[in-house]
């Protein structure tokens, strides 16, 4: 069974031979990421979660511009002040979901990575984005904090020292950089990035679910572990799933 969402839904769910395709779609706006946007996103995740045709997902931003440009600021002009438009933003664990998902979740990024895209990003399993990406973290200048998760995503995928330098300059970083620094997984062409993101989707959904479930809670639980506990639980998982 094949499951489409509607086209003019702000996220958009569409499963395909056991890969689910998750695309961002507000494309004139770069995908800036708004309360709206946040709902159907945590809906699109659970429907994800609980789709039994659906092994591994894509997700991607609509237009050529971006994946996502961040935050859509100009919803902090409804509300009192930005704190509590942030507050209202992120009321919904959005990132927690991310985090409990066991099934795996590939980034496919291009154009535009800011902010909050990079956020959504570091929540994936595997990032792959075009050669022409570019990534920014710009909160601070905006004179705020990041609160989608990036301060604790970013240190663990680059480091607290690059994670810092990354969030307090709001400069620019290249792809090329991206990968070096181990913000990206996999660099490709403009061309390429479609066939070159299925292959990768297409190897995972040939494996076992079960497999890849528990490989993934052995990885994310053992982020809040000691190295000796995190061993003792792989090895537990390991028994467990011969």
């Amino acid at each position: 069974m094949e499951l489409v969402a509607p086209k003019d839904e702000v996220v958009l769910y569409q499963v395909t031979d056991g890969v689910a395709h998750i695309k961002l779609n507000r494309p004139d706006q770069i995908n800036a990421f708004n309360i709206e946007m946040r709902d159907m996103l945590f809906q699109t995740l659970e429907l994800y979660r609980d789709d039994n045709e659906a092994k591994v997902a894509i997700i991607s931003g609509e237009g050529g511009r971006g994946f996502c440009a961040g935050a859509d600021l100009t919803e902090f002009g409804t509300t009192p002040s930005q704190v509590i438009s942030r507050d209202v933003r992120w009321e919904r664990d959005l990132w927690g979901l991310f985090i409990a998902l066991r099934k795996p979740i590939i980034a496919k990024l291009h154009g535009y990575v800011i902010g909050s895209g990079i956020e959504i990003a570091a929540l994936c399993d595997i990032r792959v984005a075009a050669d022409s990406s570019v990534f920014r973290m710009p909160e601070v200048a905006l004179g705020m904090i990041p609160a989608a998760g990036g301060t604790q995503t970013l240190r663990n995928m680059v480091g607290a020292s690059k994670a810092l330098e990354i969030i307090m300059t709001n400069r620019m970083i290249d792809a090329s950089e991206a990968l070096k620094i181990r913000l990206i997984d996999r660099i490709a062409t403009e061309d390429n990035l479609d066939r070159a993101v299925l292959n990768v989707a297409r190897s995972l959904a040939e494996l076992n679910p079960k497999l890849l479930s528990s490989l993934k809670s052995t990885v994310i639980k053992g982020l809040d572990l000691t190295m000796a506990q995190g061993i003792q639980y792989e090895r537990r998982n390991f028994v467990q799933g011969k």
